[in-house]
């Protein structure tokens, strides 16, 4: 297992869809192995592969903090199938530095996906679980949570992350909630 570089926003592979994996190989399971590897050490509570430079649809969560390594998921080719509701839920992002924002999303998702033994898995979830569910779907999408902010707070955050780009500014390692 590797820990993996987590790229940052503005880097172009953030933006791209990425295909869905014909095959589920051992490649596959040592990505998946990679995923959740760099997701604790960063920590976050969720990890998309094109977020390492992987353009493959494959994601892993873990959204319980209290019981790291209990529930944790490893999605394949995940598609939402369900939707209900809506919420509103402050994110952040380890591709997106020193910022969050109050994203909408559906309140609860019903998500089909396969695990890296070729098994089908559906998965229901509510609350910070259906949010990291869409956030990572999203990253596979080519879609960040900033895409779905104001266009006044993305150009805002944008000029702000180009200006620190240019600067060389290291961002603080302080975030000030759940980094999915």
């Amino acid at each position: 297992m590797a820990i993996l570089e987590i790229l940052k926003y503005p880097e172009p592979i953030l933006s791209r869809e990425s295909l869905p994996l014909k095959n589920i190989t051992g490649e596959t399971a040592q990505l998946v192995n990679d995923l959740m590897e760099t997701m604790y050490a960063a920590p976050g509570v969720g990890l998309a592969a094109p977020q390492v430079g992987v353009a493959q649809r494959v994601i892993v969560l873990d959204v319980d903090h209290e019981n790291p390594h209990k529930q944790v998921y490893k999605l394949i080719n995940p598609i939402i199938t369900r939707t209900e509701g809506e919420v509103i839920w402050e994110e952040g992002c380890l591709s997106v530095v020193d910022f969050t924002a109050e994203v909408r999303r559906a309140a609860k998702v019903e998500v089909v996906a396969f695990d890296e033994h070729e098994k089908e898995i559906k998965v229901a979830a509510e609350g910070l679980f259906a949010v990291a569910l869409q956030h990572e779907i999203d990253h596979l999408d080519g879609k960040l949570f900033i895409d779905r902010i104001s266009r006044l707070k993305r150009n805002l955050y944008t000029r702000r992350r180009k200006k620190m780009l240019r600067d060389g500014t290291i961002p603080s390692n302080e975030s000030p909630g759940v980094m999915i």
